[in-house]
C-alpha cells in the first residue's frame, strides 16, 4: 500500500518563506579527514545568504590540518578526543558549544562528513519549515555506486524512501528519519537530543517525536547525497549496528502503552515498522520457507510463493527504473552472501563501536 502510494504526486509545494532563518549546519565527523573539506566547500556555494548560517563540524580524531584547513573555510570547529564516542555525543557536543555562545539559532540541521547537496539546499529547507515544520527529513540518494553492495545499498535506501517516507506523508503519516539530511527547530531538537543516552539517534528522535505529536516532514525535492559502504565488511558492522538500533527502540517503544491506546496511529505504525524484519532478511526467510514447504507440502507451499511475488512487485513499484540496469543486474549476486551476514548478525546483536564509511579516493 504504502509503495502504491509512493507514486502519488506531492499535494503541494512550500511557498517562498518571507524570513530567512538562522541555521546551524551540524557536520559529526569522526575520522573523516578524507571528505570533510570537500563536503564543506560544497556546502559553501549555497544560494542562501551566508551570514544566516553557520557550519560547525564536530571534529573528533582528525588531523591537526584538516582542522585549520576548515577554519580557514570559516567553518567552526569543536574538538573531541575520544576513540568511542558516538554520533549522539558529537551532537551533545554540538548543542553545548552553542549554548555557551552568543549566537541563536532558529533551526538546526544534520549531515554526515561525506553528504554533498545542491545550491538551492538551505532555501528549500528554510522555505518548509516556514511553513510550518518543525522536523523534516530530506531525500538522501546515494553518490556512489562502484561495488556491488554499493548498488545494492543504493537500491536499499531508495525503497525506504519510497516506502517509509513518500508513502508514508502521501497517507498522511510522518517519515521516517535517515540519520542525516535531517533539519529541526533548534529548542525541539536540543530538547530531544539532550535525553539520548544509546545509538541510532534517528531512530530515537522518531520515538520522542511522534510522542510529541510532532509530524515529520519529507521533502522529496531536496537532495542529501550520501555515500554508500563498499564492502562487505562494512556493510556487515553497519547493518549490526542498525538492527540492534530497531531492536532497542521496539523494546523501549513498546513501554509507550499510553500512547497507543490513545489513538497515535503514527505512532503504532512506527512500531509495526520496527518490528518487521529487514528486507533481506524477510526475502531469503521467504524463499527458504517457500522451497523447503514445496517439498513437504506444495499446497501450503503456494501461500509463500505469492508472499514472495507481493514482496517482488512491492520492491519494484519502490525501486526508482534508474536504479535498474547492468549494474543491478550485476549486483543480485551478492544477495545470498548479504542475506547470510545479516543472518549472523542476528547472533551479535548489541555490537555499538563506531567505524566511519570507508571512502574511495576518487574524485
Amino acid at each position: 500500500m504504502f509503495a502504491i502510494y509512493s507514486k502519488r504526486k506531492p499535494q503541494y509545494n512550500y511557498p517562498t518563506a518571507k524570513k530567512k532563518y538562522r541555521f546551524a549546519v551540524l557536520f559529526p565527523a569522526y575520522q573523516e579527514d578524507e571528505v570533510i573539506i570537500d563536503s564543506v566547500k560544497n556546502f559553501l556555494v549555497q544560494e542562501y545568504p551566508r551570514e544566516r548560517y553557520d557550519i560547525i563540524v564536530i571534529s573528533n580524531q582528525m588531523r591537526q590540518d584538516t582542522i585549520d584547513n576548515l577554519k580557514a573555510l570559516s567553518a567552526k570547529v569543536v574538538k573531541m578526543d575520544s576513540p568511542q564516542s558516538t554520533k549522539i555525543e558529537a551532537l551533545k557536543e554540538a548543542i553545548h558549544y552553542i549554548e555557551k555562545g552568543d549566537i541563536k539559532y532558529d533551526n538546526v540541521v544534520i549531515l554526515d562528513a561525506d553528504n554533498i547537496v545542491k545550491p538551492s539546499y538551505l532555501e528549500k529547507i528554510n522555505d518548509a519549515l516556514y511553513a510550518g515544520c518543525s522536523a523534516l527529513q530530506t531525500n538522501r540518494v546515494a553518490k556512489n555506486r562502484d561495488s556491488n553492495i554499493a548498488v545494492l545499498d543504493s537500491v536499499s535506501e531508495e525503497i525506504n524512501n519510497s516506502i517509509f517516507r513518500k508513502g508514508h506523508t502521501r497517507l498522511g503519516f510522518s517519515s521516517a528519519l535517515s540519520g542525516s539530511g535531517m533539519a529541526f527547530e533548534y529548542e525541539l531538537f536540543k530538547d530531544i537530543i539532550q535525553e539520548c543516552h544509546d545509538i541510532g539517534e534517528d531512530k530515537y528522535m522518531e520515538r520522542k517525536l511522534l510522542l510529541q505529536n510532532v509530524y515529520i516532514e519529507y521533502l522529496e525535492e531536496v537532495y542529501t547525497y550520501d555515500e554508500k559502504v563498499r564492502g562487505k565488511r562494512d556493510f556487515y558492522n553497519q547493518r549490526r549496528r542498525w538492527l540492534t538500533t530497531q531492536i532497542s527502540n521496539l523494546f523501549s517503544g513498546l513501554f509507550q502503552m499510553p500512547a497507543i491506546f490513545n489513538g497515535n496511529w503514527d505512532y503504532c505504525d512506527k512500531l509495526f515498522q520496527w518490528m518487521m524484519p529487514p528486507r533481506i532478511l524477510l526475502l531469503g526467510f521467504i524463499i527458504l520457507i517457500a522451497s523447503f514447504l514445496t517439498v513437504l507440502d506444495f499446497i501450503t507451499s503456494i501461500k509463500w510463493w505469492l508472499l514472495l511475488v507481493l514482496l517482488g512487485i512491492t520492491f519494484s513499484i519502490a525501486v526508482p527504473d534508474y536504479l535498474v540496469d547492468r549494474k543491478f543486474k550485476k549486483a543480485i549476486a551478492s544477495v545470498p552472501v548479504l542475506f547470510i551476514l545479516m543472518f549472523l548478525n542476528i547472533f551479535r546483536i548489541g555490537g555499538h563501536k563506531f567505524n566511519p564509511t570507508k571512502h574511495s579516493l576518487k574524485p
